[in-house]
Formats: C-alpha cells, structure tokens, sequence
C-alpha cells in the first residue's frame, strides 16, 4: 500500500509570512518518512466547514504551488486532487501538467474531474455550465490528452473545445505520459470514463465502505464492458487522519488494511493539524512500515 498526503489548507499559526517555509517543512518531511505522493486541491475558495474553516480562510492555486513543491522534492508523486475542468483551458492545462512533469523529473499525475463547488466558480466570475456539460468538457479534456500525449503535435476537435495544431514539445518525462486520474463515484460517466481513459481513480472514503467498494464493483463492470484489464487501474483514496484527537496509528493501520482488502493500493490523507509535523513522524514510525 501507498501513502499520499494531501494538503488542503494554508491557514497556520503565524499567518502568510508563514506559509512558504512551513509547506516547505511539511512536503520534506512527509517525503523523508516515505510518503509516496503529495497533492493539492484545486481551489480559490477554502471548502466551507474543513476542518472548521471558513471559505475566506487562506488557499493557494494548486499548480503554482505544486511547481514549489517540485522543486523541493525529488521522489513523491505531485498531483492536482483533482483538477476543475472549468477552470483552465484544455490545452493550457496540459501544457501545465507537461512544465510540471518535465520539471519534476517525470513525477506529475493529471487528477481530473468534472468540478462541483459553484459558489467558488461564480464569486471569481468563472462560467459554471450545466452538470452534463462540465462532463462532456471533462470527456474533452481526457480525449485530448489522450490524443496529445500519443505524438508530438495533434488537431482536436471536441464537443465544446478544439486545438488545431496543439504540440507536446518538450514531452513529458512520465512513461507513457503522466498517470490520468479521475476524482469520483459517478456510476454511468466518472467511473465509465476511469475504465475508458484513466489510469487511476480516486474515491472518497466519506461515501461509506459499502459505497466504495460498490464504486470498484462498478467501474470493475465499465473495464469489462470496455475491455480494459481491471487490475492496471489505480485504485486510490482520500479520507481524513486526525492523530492529534480521535485517531491513533493503531486505528489508521486498521483503516488501510479495510481499504487493501477492498482493492485499493494507494491510500491519501488529509491531516488537520500536519504544519505540527508529529502526524507526520508517527506516519514515517509506525504507519508507513506497518502498512508498505
């Protein structure tokens, strides 16, 4: 099993003079104790009532912060949990994830999904389309880079977007290209488009056992449909850890074990209080090797 941290908030004791060293702190931390992947939101807007946060409360754009985090790193995977397909044009967006990948030294994964936070949207005069057309930008956005990644200059014409001379020069350093993952449990398009185009997913743990595992029963059944091989998608979660109240490393391993059972292979985090850094060196003590 791997370890993922996500870090979701920037509102540490200090303030904003503080957030560059602490992240700094944090990610080479978290990279020293063996985490094998660290990510971002993608957000302008904290999410109202994170771990009691208020949506003014600070929040970093995610790949700006991920190009920081590249160059202080040298072995975690850097990821997007998960990208907002209406935020960024398609193809400025896979340029983005070429730069990020290149100056990684092939460590970016494309995470994806079709957005959902419209308060965000509207309050920074962003278009938030219908539900069914940020899904038909998301099939967009996956068909392109799909096509982009498979040569060094493509023509794309999609449902809402085309590129007619679009070129992947530099090519990422990621063999084949970076991993795409989709962020979801939407049974008819998320999962659909996981078996079709992804090379992982990502399910929330906040959805229940018995809703993630249907969720990879699920998509188990698009893989067949599609005849994709199960097994050569990535399986991975996001939940929660708060060892400073209710958790303890004890009840984190019980969790990764339920979640290995159920199939997956790479279990991501979010820690409340991570800018203390004890979460971190209880991971790297007892979790990480309990677990690997």
């Amino acid at each position: 099993m791997q370890i993922g941290l996500q870090i979701p908030s920037f509102k540490y004791p200090g303030g904003t003079a503080v957030i560059r060293p602490k992240l700094k702190e944090i990610v080479t931390t978290a990279e020293a104790a063996g985490f094998y992947s660290l990510w971002v939101m993608d957000h302008y807007y904290q999410i109202k009532g994170l771990f009691g946060e208020a949506y003014t409360d600070p929040m970093l754009e995610s790949y700006t912060t991920l190009g920081y985090l590249a160059g202080l790193t040298e072995k975690a995977y850097l990821g997007v949990l998960v990208t907002g397909v209406i935020y960024r044009h398609p193809s400025v967006l896979l340029k983005m994830v070429n730069t990020l990948d290149i100056l990684s030294g092939g460590r970016a994964y494309l995470g994806i999904g079709a957005a959902w936070y419209e308060d965000e949207a509207k309050g920074f005069g962003i278009p938030y389309p219908s539900t069914s057309e940020r899904f038909e930008q998301l099939e967009d956005n996956l068909r392109l880079a799909k096509a982009l990644w498979a040569s060094d200059e493509t023509s794309f014409a999609g449902t809402h977007f085309a590129a007619p001379a679009i070129t992947n020069n530099p090519r990422p350093l990621s063999t084949p290209h970076p991993r795409i993952m989709i962020g979801g449990t939407g049974p008819k398009k998320t999962l659909r488009m996981v078996a079709q185009y992804a090379d992982a997913c990502n399910i929330g743990d906040w959805v229940g056992k018995e809703n993630m595992q249907k969720a990879l029963d699920t998509l188990k059944a698009h893989c067949q449909t599609l005849g994709r091989d199960y097994a050569s998608v990535e399986k991975t979660s996001l939940g929660t850890v708060h060892l400073s109240a209710k958790d303890t490393a004890a009840s984190t391993i019980n969790r990764i074990q339920e979640l290995a059972a159920m199939g997956f292979t790479h279990a991501i985090f979010n820690m409340p209080d991570v800018y203390k850094i004890t979460p971190l060196e209880i991971f790297a003590n007892e979790i990480i090797p309990a677990v690997a």
